[in-house]
């Protein structure tokens, strides 16, 4: 051969996929001359071989030693050969010890049925009628290893040759299953005349014994769901028993040491050692007790070790049992003995948290340098979806017998069916499994070896690449394989440790049925004091036959458990009921319920809990999305919320258009720090931050959209500013507060009469515009110079005049807290200059500081709302938030002049620079700090729970308890709550009165 026709011939050669141009050449040439057929002709179906060069060099080794079979078997199913020698080279090594088995290779067949496999298995050994074997000798179990490859060939053909391995990967796993069965059934037969003759190490029993004994095979694991692979070890469970005759005459235990010894060779004819390499490893640790138990137990014993010390894991395991082999009326009646105890495992304590500590157990003990290759156990492996799949089975299982499937592709369709698991994720579990089940076979076809490793060399990679049909290239697999693991591991951990799970789990069996008055009962006696009212609720949401209706069902008796938990269950059923309403069939929503980290949970702990939260909800549903994030309960920053609301402006041409979606915004962002407050992502700093934020950025939109619509451009020059006063001032609102506000406005070249009219529009526009009938907004003006009897705007200028001629000393104290939050940054500048020469002044007279003891005196006697208990009044009363912020501006108004770090808005900010500065003593700052805090967090909780504004702390013991749920304390805390409240504000009082009234 001339060097081009060379050259020319190991082109053609890679491009049928060769990789070692050289050897091939070689190799083909010695086959052709062994078989007589032409090397053209011989490479017919070798670029459909996952390894060509391995294909070669396995036929040529038989070649060698049998020339002729493989001559024969070529010139009939040549490509079929390629197929199978290219994805196997353990094929290979089983036709070099049986060339004759070549002559059993056909094209095209199908998946050969479990009775034929038990057919062909069983004729191997020539077993009789009665179950035994011609011969116990070690040539019939050499006869059935050589048999069931045969037919695991057979197997192999179809899967490789099949255009789709996906799609055929269910079929080849049952084939593969009921492959093992066979081949234990016929291992059996071998067993029983064995021990029936005496073989080696198996006693003699006389025929008749050992036909009357009864040995029964369970399969487990992936044998039991007949999702089997190529090469694994065979999960079994032996129960043993005997005809009622046999037991009478030899006893009970004889007969089980004559299931024992049955079972024992059985094992041997599958795993032993002999001429033929064993098939897979048969494997009994399942059995109770595991390596430490008998192996062989009759169903008596069985049943016996599972009703007292089995474990979940057991449980577990028993999941996938069906008979396998041997006894089939045994076998049924352990299956049918065991399957309640299974479906009531979910039930047992800390059974989701065993499941789950097994799961992480099982990932621990991987080597390290395995983890990125593992198929099956590692992270976003097999197992991930098998554990995801058998515990929300386990758990569910128990009052839904429609899940109660063997397989993992059948459970996931169930489990889909009934609502258990969404659409998405299901499909998307089945389809990695599949995947990954294809993977996993070729690389134990590779060597007919137990592996779960993904190759780790480039020609490994290439050569999976090609067997699978699942990428063009190595690195297109491992692409593939390394997707699929981020995949499956994020829909595992997400369903895997949602606590729905542990919720179901823990409901005692009366929960899961009742009947109407048994339910009416239960309800009355978990805290629902309308238990008519919420079985309407409990109706609405779980009648029909819908998907949403379905998964309502699965979901209602923990969230009903859930709500008894809160404070008020009636109304948040309620709630939910108007919520699940406007959302419809939203397909997201009840699969958030269902399938997050705790959104569920924390949805009924707001709805019960707080009724200003669910009036919210009821318009914003959407919001339930939020509760599964602790991200978005967080508040969004204003420079965001501005350009938000400066993008809705831009949107609507009208002030109306415009002011209804900042009313939303609002809204929403209430809403936010509402789940934040109630669900504790929130500290009382940041909330009093967030309000605050929200309410500047409310003001500021509704001022710009005024300002459009009521000052023309030729009065453009005229400036206007909002200042924020009192609790907005000092940035420390809480949920009903209110927005205390001075309006100013400086003429700039406008004519005065005219600026003062346009700002008195402004005013009111903003007053108008503002207004929220479903979550007030009130703006107070009522700290402006006169109180309510001054002008509502004044100049700058007239600001200036009347605080150099007649302001008071509660007008200035007023100042302390005095910022700007909306209009002209200019103007709002000079204000504050001018309110620091007036609150902060270089000298105060005495009588000035008399005069604010005076009010603060009058304040407490005329201020308090007649009938109200000073001590429970949260703003007024001894210790509350006046007695705190009156003596910190008491000391502000003196001090700050000289000591620059007072001169803060903020009360506790100010609290702690007197305290540094040494006019409070430490022990009182923290008694002042701690009142000043508790009162707000009381008052904003009040507010939270009952939807209405309040500075008074209830006397209602189911109120107070509401409070203190919403402040964290433990349920039926109402006294504690109350008693802390009064010891705090007694202690703060007495600080207060020493250092203001001296």
């Amino acid at each position: 051969m001339s060097s081009s026709e060379r050259t020319s011939v190991r082109t053609l050669l890679a491009r049928d996929g060769f990789s070692e141009l050289g050897d091939a050449d070689r190799l083909l040439t010695e086959l052709a001359d062994l078989v007589g057929i032409a090397r053209e002709d011989l490479l017919v179906g070798a670029d459909r071989a996952a390894d060509p060069d391995a294909a070669l060099e396995s036929l040529v080794r038989v070649a060698r030693r049998d020339p002729a079979a493989v001559g024969s078997a070529l010139r009939r199913v040549g490509a079929t050969l390629w197929l199978l020698l290219g994805a196997s080279s353990g094929f290979g090594n089983f036709y070099l010890r049986h060339p004759a088995e070549l002559a059993h290779v056909r094209a095209g067949e199908a998946l050969p049925t479990a009775d034929e496999l038990r057919a062909e298995l069983l004729e191997a050994v020539e077993a009789d009628a009665e179950g035994f074997a011609a011969t116990g000798e070690e040539r019939a179990w050499v006869a059935l290893r050589v048999r069931y490859r045969r037919l695991l060939a057979r197997i192999a053909a179809y899967d490789l040759g099949a255009t789709d391995p996906v799609a055929v990967l269910a079929d080849v796993a049952a084939a593969l299953a009921d492959a093992a069965g066979a081949a234990l059934e016929a291992s059996l037969c071998v067993a029983r005349t064995r021990v029936a003759s005496g073989g080696a190490g198996t006693g003699l029993f006389p025929r008749d014994q050992v036909a009357q004994a009864r040995l029964a095979i369970i399969g487990m694991g992936k044998t039991g769901a007949r999702e089997l692979n190529y090469v694994s070890d065979v999960d079994v469970i032996f129960v043993g028993g005997g005809t009622d005759a046999l037991v009478d005459e030899i006893g009970e235990s004889r007969v089980i040491d004559i299931a024992t010894r049955l079972a024992v060779q059985t094992m041997r004819g599958i795993s032993g050692m002999e001429i033929e390499p064993p098939l897979w490893e048969v494997d009994a640790n399942l059995r109770p007790e595991g390596k430490q138990g008998a192996l062989v137990r009759s169903l008596d014993s069985h049943l016996s070790y599972y009703e007292r010390w089995a474990k979940s894991w057991e449980f577990q395991a028993l999941l996938k049992a069906r008979p396998l082999a041997g006894d089939r009326m045994l076998g049924e009646a352990y299956v049918a003995a065991v399957q309640p105890k299974v479906w009531t495992s979910g039930a047992r304590e800390n059974f989701v948290d065993s499941v789950q500590r097994m799961r992480e157990r099982v990932t621990e003990h991987i080597p390290a340098a395995d983890v990125p290759y593992q198929l099956k156990l590692g992270p976003g492996g097999i197992r991930d979806i098998e554990f995801t799949v058998q515990l929300l089975q386990l758990v569910h299982g128990l009052s839904d017998d429609a899940i109660r499937q063997r397989g993992t592709l059948d459970a996931l369709d169930a489990l889909v069916a009934e609502g258990y698991i969404g659409r998405g994720d299901a499909a998307t579990f089945a389809h990695d499994y599949r995947v990954l089940r294809v993977l996993e076979h070729r690389v134990q076809l590779r060597d007919l070896r137990r592996t779960h490793l993904m190759p780790s060399q480039p020609d490994g990679l290439r050569v999976l690449a090609r067997a699978s049909g699942l990428a063009d290239s190595g690195p297109g697999v491992w692409e593939l394989w390394e997707g699929i693991k981020r995949e499956v591991r994020e829909i595992h951990v997400r369903l895997f440790y949602r606590p729905l799970l542990s919720a179901v789990a823990s409901l005692s069996s009366d929960e899961h049925q009742l009947s109407t008055e048994q339910a009416h009962d239960r309800l009355a006696a978990i805290g629902f004091r309308d238990p008519a009212g919420a079985l309407r609720h409990i109706g609405a949401l779980t009648g029909g036959l819908s998907r949403k209706a379905t998964i309502q069902r699965h979901l209602m008796p923990v969230m009903i458990r859930w709500f008894a938990d809160g404070v008020d269950p009636d109304y948040g059923l309620l709630a939910f009921r108007r919520i699940s309403e406007r959302l419809g069939d939203t397909p997201w929503f009840l699969r958030m319920l269902r399938d997050s980290s705790g959104a569920a949970e924390r949805l009924t702990r707001v709805l019960s809990g707080s009724r200003y939260i669910g009036e919210l909800m009821e318009w914003i549903p959407e919001s339930v999305a939020w509760l599964d994030s602790d991200e978005l309960l967080r508040p969004r920053g204003g420079v965001l919320l501005q350009e938000e609301a400066r993008a809705i402006q831009a949107r609507h041409g009208t002030v109306v258009e415009a002011m209804r979606a900042v009313r939303a915004l609002r809204r929403r962002e209430l809403l936010r720090l509402a789940f934040g407050a109630v669900v504790g992502t929130l500290t009382i700093d940041e909330l009093a931050a967030g309000l605050t934020t929200v309410s500047e950025v409310t003001i500021q939109a509704t001022l710009r959209a005024v300002r459009r619509e009521i000052v023309p451009p030729e009065d453009a020059a005229l400036d206007f500013s909002v200042i924020a006063m009192g609790r907005f001032g000092g940035g420390e609102l809480g949920f009903g507060s209110d927005a205390d506000v001075l309006y100013v406005y400086e003429p700039n070249g406008v004519d005065p009469q005219r600026a003062h009219e346009l700002a008195l529009q402004l005013v009111a526009g903003i007053r108008t515009y503002s207004e929220d009938h479903r979550v007030p907004f009130d703006l107070d003006a009522d700290l402006r110079p006169e109180g309510r009897n001054g002008p509502l705007v004044r100049s700058l200028d007239s600001y200036a005049e009347y605080y150099r001629r007649w302001s008071l000393s509660w007008e200035a104290q007023a100042l302390l807290r005095a910022r700007g939050v909306a209009g002209s940054v200019k103007l709002i500048d000079r204000f504050i200059a001018l309110a620091d020469d007036v609150r902060y002044p270089a000298e105060v007279a005495v009588q000035d500081l008399r005069e604010i003891k005076r009010i603060k005196a009058r304040v407490e006697n005329e201020r308090l709302p007649q009938g109200a208990d000073r001590a429970r009044h949260l703003k007024l009363g001894p210790g509350g938030l006046s007695d705190v912020e009156w003596l910190v501006q008491l000391l502000q108004h003196a001090h700050a002049h000289r000591m620059p770090a007072l001169r803060t808005t903020s009360t506790l900010d100010a609290l702690e620079a007197a305290r540094e500065a040494g006019l409070i003593p430490d022990a009182a700052a923290e008694r002042l700090r701690d009142a000043w805090r508790l009162a707000s967090r009381l008052r904003s909780a009040n507010t939270l729970l009952s939807g209405q504004t309040s500075d008074v702390l209830p006397v209602d013991r189911g109120k107070l308890d509401g409070i203190g749920r919403l402040l964290e304390y433990p349920p039926r805390s109402a006294t504690l709550v109350e008693e802390e409240w009064l010891r705090t504000a007694r202690r703060a009082r007495r600080a207060f009165e020493k250092l203001f009234y001296g």
